[in-house]
C-alpha cells in the first residue's frame, strides 16, 4: 500500500472516530429533557422528591414557584412553564372558560380539604350576627366555600347553580358579611375578619393547624371536582415526558412526603377510594 493510501486511510478513520464521538455526545445531550413545573410554595418539598425521581429518567425538572392562584395558568398558556400542579378540576374548568384557554389535566395529585379558620372563635355556635367571613374570590373556590358553610347549616344556596356565588344565597341566618379575596390571601385576613374559609395548601403556608379548624370539609364522592391535578397545554396532553413526571408523582415516597408536609390535611388522590 502506498504512503498516500495509508495516509488517506488514517484520515478516514480519524474522521469516522470524530463523527461517532460527536454523535455520541449529541445522543447523551438528547437524553436529558428539561421540564418546568409551576407550583405553590407549600408544595416545594413534595416536588423536590418528584425532581429526584425523574432524574433517572433523564428529566431535569425545574420547579417554578408562584404566590397566587392565577399566575401558574397564565405562565402555562404563555409557555413559561411546561406543566403546573396547584389547582383542582373545577378551578381549571372555570379558568379555561374565563380565559378562553384549553388547558387539560394529565394526572391526579391530591385532595386538600377546605376549612373554616378563625383567631376569634373555636366553634360555629360562637359566630355572632353580622360576622365577617373571608372566602376565595375565584368562581370554583367561592362556590366550594359557600357549600362548606351550607353543609354546616349557616346558609341555604340556590340549588340550581352549579357554582353558586354570594349572589345565590337564599337564606343567611346570621346575616354573615362576606369578603372575597384571592385564595392565597384568605389566611392573611384572619386578623381582620371573624373567620375565613381557607384552602389546604394556603392554610399550610400560613402555619394554620388543621386540628384547630372550626369546621373542615368532608372527603367523599362529592369531593371529585376538588381533586388537584397536573395540567398541561392541550397539545401536550399525551406528552410522554410529562406523563413520566405524573408517574413519578404518584409514588409511595411522594405519598410519604405529602404526609410529612401536610399531615392529615392533604390526601393522595391517585389511589383514593371515593
Amino acid at each position: 500500500m502506498s504512503k498516500f493510501k495509508k495516509f488517506g486511510k488514517v484520515i478516514l478513520l480519524a474522521f469516522t472516530a470524530l463523527f461517532i464521538f460527536v454523535l455520541a455526545g449529541c445522543g447523551n445531550q438528547s437524553k436529558t429533557q428539561t421540564v418546568k413545573v409551576g407550583i405553590n410554595p407549600s408544595d416545594a418539598p413534595i416536588w423536590k422528591v418528584v425532581q429526584k425521581n425523574v432524574k433517572s429518567e433523564g428529566i431535569d425538572l425545574k420547579i417554578v414557584q408562584f404566590n397566587d392562584y392565577n399566575q401558574p395558568n397564565t405562565a402555562l398558556v404563555q409557555g413559561e412553564v411546561d406543566i403546573n400542579a396547584y389547582q383542582h378540576t373545577d378551578f381549571l374548568n372555570a379558568w379555561n372558560k374565563a380565559h378562553k384557554s384549553d388547558l387539560v389535566s394529565i394526572g391526579k395529585t391530591v385532595i386538600q380539604p377546605m376549612a373554616l379558620y378563625s383567631h376569634k372563635i373555636t366553634k360555629l355556635s360562637d359566630l355572632k350576627n353580622g360576622a365577617k367571613i373571608a372566602i376565595p374570590n375565584d368562581a370554583s373556590n367561592e362556590a366550594r366555600a359557600l357549600q362548606l358553610l351550607e353543609y354546616n347549616g349557616l346558609l341555604k344556596l340556590d340549588d340550581s347553580k352549579t357554582l353558586p356565588s354570594t349572589k345565590d344565597i337564599k337564606e343567611n341566618k346570621l346575616n354573615l358579611k362576606f369578603t372575597t379575596l384571592d385564595a392565597a390571601q384568605t389566611a392573611r385576613s384572619l386578623d381582620d375578619v371573624d373567620a375565613a374559609v381557607v384552602n389546604g395548601n394556603v392554610a399550610n403556608d400560613a402555619k394554620l393547624n388543621p386540628k384547630k379548624a372550626v369546621v373542615t370539609e368532608k372527603i367523599n364522592k362529592n369531593s371529585i371536582p376538588w381533586i388537584n391535578i397536573i395540567v398541561a397545554q392541550k397539545k401536550n396532553k399525551d406528552n410522554k415526558t410529562y406523563k413520566k413526571v405524573v408517574k413519578a408523582f404518584q409514588t409511595k415516597d411522594v405519598e410519604k412526603e405529602i404526609k410529612k408536609v401536610y399531615g392529615g390535611n392533604e390526601i393522595p388522590a391517585w389511589n383514593a377510594k371515593l
